[in-house]
């Protein structure tokens, strides 16, 4: 079960949506020149086939094993991460000052989806680290930064993000943990956390734990938490490691999937002497936990669509191979491969779409999130922000879905052996299955893009972005492959514009409308904007054709794929107008007792 880094698509995506060339004009990215980029891909893709993927089979059997606190993965790992970290791979979007190369996040994102497809669940140490990369540098003091930040970028230490509780799960603010001051200083944490990913392990030296709890006195809610760094192992004046935190992994969950990423529970003070250190100023926690969050929310994201490529990979090739019946309609009766059944050319046709189109809204968010740091211009700055904070939701609840969605039909292409586990396709619906969970349920993405997102200044980011697509849609050609997507872009741009207006005029006792009509909304609109992205790679693919640039094959299934995502699947969103503006009424029509069964 071998993987292909698909290095020509993100090349390509990453030219198109997510316009590196615009990139590297802005101050600290000057750096990302197209041959370093193409560089970066190449490597990273060698470093993911030939090291991660073939230790994914190994680490869905084998797990991660817990005996005595004490963590171990299987048999290779250990030398895969020494070889990322020295690699220089997490550090590739920090900052210079702490070892990074200061390089753009989608740029990062192409290489962390890369590792993800090859092994989701050895995946998830670096992107928790990158994300705790993130928050130290935005909140961390500069000597927590001095001691901290540098071992985190050169992948000697690995980062969390202690959140849940076994109370407090998507309510954030009904955790019990407590931070309780020292004379030194420092503060003792005391409490449990659960579901934590990657919270002890054998793959490096240290793990820097960042531990959301209340101080003495602190309003309830999200409004009296603080953040805290608690390293497994304590950290010297000097950098060098002192003695073991009052800290450790009390157990490790039995999963559907991702068994070689230990998911712990973490007790920490049972002897009161968990030493953690304040990040930021104090009751300011989710500030800082949300820079975390919404970085590992786009890289959740990319789960989806990582593992969507891996498992259409595996079903064409399986496709490719095996041989089973007439083609319907088609000359002679001898037994054809299945790829050239018109179904299992449906459902792969439906996997590469859906794919394509949730990459590139991912590449778009992540250049936002480029341009919203390093763009010099107050205004765009800020319109840069406004924009990745609309599609971050839509990123990583739309592609999280898609991943289970396309996953489970890849594993349809295997018929009655996608069931069985020696073949892999299981694996992939397994590993997919817990991204529409975490950072966030979906659900929960929904009511942000709604309740949050779409409200941002009377709506004027959305407004705009609707705009740009549906100019763009306007000067397509009307004749051609490209005019054919044009009614059914145009549809559902109209559709969405509509939705968006009803949900923002909804106020008081109709709230609970827009929250019925939410996740219906979110699909409407990862639906509408992968279109009109993928109608945009169809675009450039049919200049580059017409120019006599690049690969024609490339650019052909380009245009092919982008009419069959609004030609097959667009068609849908329109008829999601429905469900959005029906209202809540009916979800509660069924009183709760006749909801049981009779």
């Amino acid at each position: 079960m071998t993987y292909t880094p698909p290095v020509t698509e993100q090349r390509f995506v990453l030219e198109t949506i997510a316009r590196m060339d615009e990139l590297a004009l802005l101050p600290g990215y000057e750096a990302a020149t197209p041959d370093l980029v193409d560089a970066i891909l190449d490597e990273a893709g060698k470093l993911a086939a030939n090291v991660f993927a073939p230790l994914n089979a190994l680490g869905d059997k084998a797990g991660a094993k817990a005996v005595d606190g004490v963590v171990a993965l299987p048999d290779g790992f250990k030398a895969a991460f020494e070889a990322y970290g020295q690699g220089g791979w997490i550090g590739l979007n920090a900052a210079p000052d702490h070892g990074g190369q200061g390089l753009p996040f989608a740029l990062a994102c192409a290489v962390q989806e890369q590792i993800t497809s090859a092994n989701m669940a050895f995946s998830l140490c670096p992107m928790l680290t990158l994300g705790a990369i993130e928050a130290l540098q935005a909140h961390a003091s500069p000597e927590q930064q001095r001691l901290f930040l540098r071992p985190l970028v050169e992948g000697r230490w690995t980062g969390t993000m202690n959140l849940t509780e076994p109370q407090a799960g998507s309510d954030v603010g009904a955790l019990r943990t407590t931070a309780t001051p020292a004379a030194d200083g420092t503060w003792r944490i005391k409490g449990q956390k659960i579901y934590i990913t990657w919270g002890e392990h054998d793959l490096a030296e240290n793990i820097v734990h960042l531990v959301l709890a209340r101080t003495p006195g602190a309003p309830a809610g999200t409004r009296g938490i603080s953040l805290f760094i608690c390293p497994k192992v304590l950290v010297n004046p000097d950098g060098s490691l002192g003695a073991r935190n009052d800290l450790r992994a009390v157990s490790t969950e039995h999963k559907l999937g991702i068994h070689a990423s230990p998911t712990c529970t973490m007790a920490f003070g049972d002897n009161d002497a968990c030493v953690g250190y304040m990040v930021g100023a104090e009751n300011a926690g989710m500030r800082a936990m949300f820079t975390m969050m919404n970085h590992a929310r786009i890289n959740v994201g990319l789960q989806g669509i990582a593992i969507a490529e891996r498992a259409y990979q595996h079903a064409l090739d399986y496709a490719r191979g095996r041989v089973q019946s007439a083609r319907f309609g088609g000359p002679g009766r001898d037994p054809v491969r299945i790829i050239e059944h018109a179904d299992v050319r449906r459902m792969l046709m439906t996997v590469k779409a859906f794919t394509e189109a949730t990459r590139a809204i991912a590449y778009l968010n992540a250049s936002a999130v480029d341009r919203a740091h390093a763009e010099p211009d107050a205004a765009r700055k800020a319109e840069a922000q406004a924009l990745a904070d609309l599609l971050t939701p839509v990123t990583k609840a739309f592609s999280t879905d898609i991943g289970v969605e396309m996953s489970s039909l890849a594993l349809q292409v295997f018929g009655g052996m996608g069931f069985v586990e020696e073949t892999g396709a299981a694996q992939h619906y397994r590993d997919s299955r817990i991204a529409p969970i975490y950072e966030g349920t979906n659900g929960i993405q929904a009511i942000d893009l709604v309740g949050r997102k779409l409200p941002m200044e009377g709506g004027r980011h959305w407004r705009a972005l609707l705009q740009r697509e549906r100019q763009f849609v306007a000067a397509l050609p009307r004749t051609g492959e490209l005019g054919q997507m044009v009614p059914y872009l145009e549809d559902a741009i109209e559709a969405l514009q509509t939705a968006s207006v009803w949900i923002s005029g909804n106020e008081g006792d109709r709230l609970s409308d827009t929250a019925a009509g939410a996740t219906p909304y979110l699909r409407m609109f990862g639906l509408t904007l992968g279109g009109t992205l993928l109608a945009r790679q169809a675009a450039e693919a049919a200049r580059r054709l017409d120019a006599g640039e690049g690969d024609p094959s490339f650019c052909k299934a380009k245009i092919a794929t982008a009419r069959f995502f609004a030609e097959q699947l667009l068609p849908a969103a329109p008829a999601l107008l429905g469900p959005i503006t029906r209202g809540a009424d009916l979800l509660y029509a069924i009183p709760e007792e006749g909801l049981a069964a009779a």
